[in-house]
C-alpha cells in the first residue's frame, strides 16, 4: 500500500482496532470509546475486510487476537504514537486558559501525602484544568498506561510497556510511626514485640519489612491491615500499635498531630518512587507541563 492508498483508510478504525487489542471485548471497547456496541461491531467488520483476516476469535467471554492481528498491532501501536506526537507538537498549551482533562495514576501513599500540594499549584496556574486520579500500584500501572486510561503514573514500578518512559522522582526510606507517649526510640526487641498496622492495597499481612526482619531472624505481628493511608493516624491514636510507612507519608501524618515518627531500629534499603508516562505524550506540551509540576512537588531535592 502506498500513501495515496491511505486515503481509503479511516483512522478511527485503527483506534477501534487498538482498543479491541487492549480490551478483548466489544462491550468494553464500546465503553472505552463512548460508542455503542453496534458501532464497534460494524467497525470490526470493516477492519476484517481491510486486513482480509478474522483478527479476533471468540473464546468464551473473551476475544483472542489472531496471529495477523498481533503482527498488525506490533506495527500499528508505535505508528499511532508517532501520529499523536506529531499532532500534539503542533498544539499550543496555555495553563491559564486550558480546559484539559488529565488522567493520572497515583499510588495511595502518593495521593495522600503529595497530591494536596500539587493540586494547590495546579488550581493557581490552571483553574480550568480537570484532574482524574486513578488508584494504581506496580501491578496495575503497565496495563493502564498501555491502554491510555492514564497518561502518567506515580508509584513504584517494575515492568512497563515498551513505549513507556520512566523517571526516578525520589528515593524514600521507611519511618516508624507511633502514637504512645513512652519516651525514647524503640529498640529492635520493642519493635518486634509491638503490634503492627500496615497499609495494603491487596489486603496482604506482610511486606518488605518482614523480609528485612527475616534476615535478622526476627518477625513482627501485624494486627491491622487497611487499604489506604487516610485515617491511619486516628486508628493508631490511643493504642500501642506502630506502623512503618514511607518518609513522605510519615511527614504528612505527623503534621496532623497525635503521632511521632522515628528511624527504624534496623537498616533497610531505600526505594525509588517513579514517574512513568506514555511515550506518545513525551513531547505533548500539556503533558510536559503536567509532568514538570509533578516533578516539582513530588521529587526530593536529591532527585531534581
Amino acid at each position: 500500500m502506498n500513501r495515496n492508498d491511505l486515503r481509503r483508510v479511516d483512522l478511527n478504525l485503527l483506534i477501534v482496532f487498538e482498543t479491541l487489542m487492549h480490551e478483548r471485548s466489544v462491550t468494553r471497547a464500546a465503553e472505552k470509546l463512548f460508542l455503542g456496541q453496534p458501532a464497534i461491531s460494524a467497525a470490526l467488520a470493516r477492519l476484517r475486510t481491510l486486513f482480509d483476516d478474522p483478527l479476533f476469535v471468540r473464546t468464551g467471554r473473551s476475544m483472542e487476537p489472531s496471529a495477523r492481528a498481533q503482527e498488525i498491532f506490533a506495527l500499528l501501536s508505535p505508528a499511532l504514537d508517532s501520529i499523536s506526537t506529531a499532532i500534539s507538537r503542533a498544539a499550543d498549551f496555555d495553563p491559564a486558559t486550558s480546559n484539559a482533562v488529565f488522567r493520572i495514576g497515583l499510588s495511595d501513599d502518593v495521593e495522600f501525602a503529595l497530591l494536596p500540594a500539587l493540586l494547590k499549584r495546579i488550581r493557581a496556574e490552571a483553574p480550568g484544568v480537570v484532574l482524574v486520579v486513578r488508584r494504581i500500584n506496580y501491578l496495575l500501572t503497565p496495563a493502564l498506561l498501555a491502554s491510555g486510561e492514564i497518561s502518567v503514573g506515580v508509584t513504584y514500578t517494575e515492568e512497563l510497556p515498551a513505549n513507556a518512559k520512566r523517571k526516578v522522582l525520589r528515593r524514600s526510606k521507611p519511618r516508624l510511626l507511633r502514637a504512645d507517649s513512652i519516651p525514647g526510640a524503640l529498640s529492635l526487641d520493642d519493635y518486634c514485640a509491638r503490634p503492627h498496622a500496615l497499609v495494603s492495597f491487596a489486603g496482604d499481612l506482610g511486606g518488605f519489612i518482614d523480609e528485612e526482619l527475616a534476615k535478622h531472624g526476627r518477625e513482627r505481628k501485624v494486627v491491622l491491615a487497611v487499604p489506604q493511608f487516610n485515617g491511619l493516624g486516628s486508628l493508631l491514636s490511643g493504642t500501642d500499635i506502630v506502623a512503618t510507612v514511607p518518609d513522605y507519608t510519615a511527614a504528612a501524618l505527623t503534621a496532623a498531630g497525635g503521632l511521632r515518627a522515628e528511624e527504624l531500629p534496623l537498616d533497610t534499603p531505600s526505594f525509588e518512587l517513579h514517574m512513568a508516562w506514555r511515550g506518545a505524550h513525551d513531547n505533548d506540551p500539556a503533558e510536559r507541563w503536567l509532568r514538570s509540576r509533578i516533578q516539582m512537588f513530588f521529587s526530593d531535592p536529591d532527585s531534581l
